[in-house]
């Protein structure tokens, strides 16, 4: 399944490459990508079946194109203990071979040393840093068949991990069917504490820090068993450890945040601190799900260094960001931030409590879970299972005697109504709800029961928001984008003659195009106009028309600024925001 998609993504990259620079026209493209997909080949060794190219030079142009260079297999003498370092299954699934050693660096022969899946995979499995060079895809085969053919001893493993489990015995790490309740947790204790999985599990942690993903996913199913990081708002697969370590795995995970090993039927919430160096320390949101084959962990990677709490770098337009600013330095009333999970509400929020943040602000939180600590505010984590929810929070903060309140998510009547009621009585309240746009916010707060009249009186501004990926400047070109795509987009027609930009791909953004993300606002003023409207019981679709019409941008039209801008791509306007 991910070589697949490997495969696909490596054939979709090179087919680019070659059309763009006139190797190949575009009909033999698809005549060669048919015939890539029917057989399940590569794209390469396809297009020189049909003669469309020869090996030697294809090999040249990804030679000249990715700066790597080319080396004839044939006249090279490998030496065999270079040959042992990448088992043989890894070298026939991604068509290398070792060519070279050099201190800490292996040089490896690729028919595509553009495929950043695999140079990853030989990383992880060898131990070294990978340097690619070029070879033709005949070369790298006959070379496979003489130094592997009669290679007996692969694994039944997806993945080598010597390098990281050293001298431990996996078979002792046995994989439990769902119907095999009595575990002995003594022994899975012990498991998750045996150096190798330690290392490994500290491994992944680490890695998903350098690559900064926001995210990492640990998945069981029924005959694998994946890694993947969030990177950039987009799953990336990163690994396949073994099996047989799942449980042990999953353990560690649950003892580094102080969760029950015993209990595998119920969800458990925890949370990891993870030292890095002298200087800096990564906190690690923990989510552990019961699923059919095992337990799946998600970790939510908190880096305090990487919160921006600049609300002017966030992504604001000048004219949104000045009605947002308006309404929080108001003595009362309500601010919601809306939208789905992991779209960016919660530095938003902690960007304007920073900005609300000084000595003579009493500023208090409802948070779950709290994602950073704030100096000089009071941070309350809800327990659910004591009774501690946003309600009772709020209660206990009117008392408090407080100025400024921030609560983590409206989800019910009883913590809208105690919110709206404070709103009304002279405090400011920040907090979030899960809505697909700024306007349907007030329908959303309606059908929860409150009334029409209390939205109205206490609510100033909402502000809907969603994260776009950036370009990558290092590898950033003007794209070829048919005008017909952009008006599908909504794009007005004074932008459709600019120059639209695109990433090709480089080792700065992991041949991917993006590097970082960006916010796009929508920002809805709730003035006596758009009041009225609520009272009258305009519907979401008129709220949002009435809205548009007093100059609200909305989502769709502030990520099509940000792409006119050079910002974005076509791709990332479509899959984060919907038609108008």
């Amino acid at each position: 399944m991910a070589n697949d998609q490997d495969a696909s993504d490596s054939n979709e990259r090179l087919g680019e490459m070659l059309v763009r620079e006139q190797v190949i026209s575009p009909d033999e493209l698809q005549k060669a990508k048919k015939r890539s997909e029917r057989e399940g080949s590569r794209l390469g060794y396809e297009l020189t079946k049909l003669g469309y190219l020869d090996e030697e030079d294809l090999s040249s142009f990804l030679s000249k194109h990715h700066g790597v260079p080319s080396v004839e297999l044939d006249a090279i003498d490998i030496p065999g203990e270079v040959l042992e370092l990448i088992p043989d299954k890894i070298a026939e699934r991604h068509q290398c071979v070792p060519v070279n050693r050099s201190g800490n660096t292996l040089v490896v022969a690729m028919a595509d040393p553009s495929n950043v899946y695999a140079i990853d995979d030989l990383r992880f499995s060898t131990g070294y840093e990978i340097e690619p060079v070029v070879a033709t895809e005949s070369a790298i085969e006959q070379k496979l068949n003489e130094h592997y053919a009669d290679d007996e001893a692969a694994e039944d493993l997806d993945y080598d991990y010597d390098s990281i489990l050293g001298d431990m015995d996996v078979d002792d790490v046995d994989y439990v069917e769902e119907e095999e309740e009595a575990v002995d947790v003594n022994d899975l204790a012990n498991a998750s504490e045996d150096a190798p999985v330690v290392r490994l599990v500290n491994m992944i942690l680490v890695d998903a820090i350098e690559k900064e993903a926001s995210d990492i996913h640990i998945e069981p199913y029924e005959k694998d068993f994946r890694v993947r990081f969030r990177i950039d708002g987009v799953l990336h697969e990163a690994m396949h450890p073994p099996r047989k370590l799942q449980d042990a795995m999953i353990s560690r995970l649950k003892i580094m945040a102080s969760l029950d090993i015993a209990e595998r039927r119920l969800p458990q919430d925890g949370r990891i601190k993870l030292k890095m160096g002298r200087d800096q320390e990564m906190d690690f949101r923990v989510s552990v799900m019961p699923t059919m084959f095992g337990e799946k962990v998600v970790l939510r990677l908190l880096d305090k260094s990487n919160l921006q709490l600049d609300m002017t770098k966030l992504g604001f337009e000048p004219g949104p960001l000045e009605t947002f600013q308006d309404a929080i330095h108001q003595p009362h009333g309500m601010c919601l931030v809306t939208g789905p999970t992991g779209s960016g509400k919660t530095t938003t929020l902690y960007s304007a409590l920073s900005e609300l943040n000084t000595t003579s602000e009493n500023i208090s939180t409802a948070e779950d879970p709290v994602e950073f600590n704030l100096g000089g505010i009071n941070q309350c984590q809800m327990k659910e299972d004591i009774g501690l929810n946003f309600a009772a929070a709020l209660r206990s903060f009117l008392r408090q005697d407080p100025d400024i309140i921030m609560v983590g998510e409206i989800r019910d009547f009883e913590t809208a109504e105690i919110s709206i009621k404070a709103a009304l009585t002279g405090h400011l309240v920040l907090s979030t709800l899960h809505t697909n746009d700024a306007p349907s916010t007030v329908s959303r707060l309606l059908n929860m029961g409150v009334e029409p009249f209390l939205v109205t009186a206490a609510l100033e501004v909402v502000v809907a928001q969603r994260l776009c990926r950036c370009i990558c400047d290092h590898c950033k070109e003007i794209a070829d984008v048919d005008q017909d795509r952009l008006r599908k987009l909504q794009v007005p027609d004074e932008h459709l003659d600019k120059p639209i930009c695109e990433g090709v791909g480089c080792e700065n953004c992991d041949q991917t195009g993006y590097d970082g993300m960006t916010a796009v606002f929508e920002v809805l003023e709730v003035n006596d106009e758009f009041k009225e409207y609520v009272i009258q019981g305009y519907s979401s679709a008129e709220l949002k028309a009435e809205a548009i019409r007093m100059g609200m941008d909305t989502l769709r039209q502030a990520s099509i600024k940000k792409m006119v801008e050079g910002i974005t791509t076509p791709e990332e306007v479509a899959r984060n925001t919907a038609p108008d």
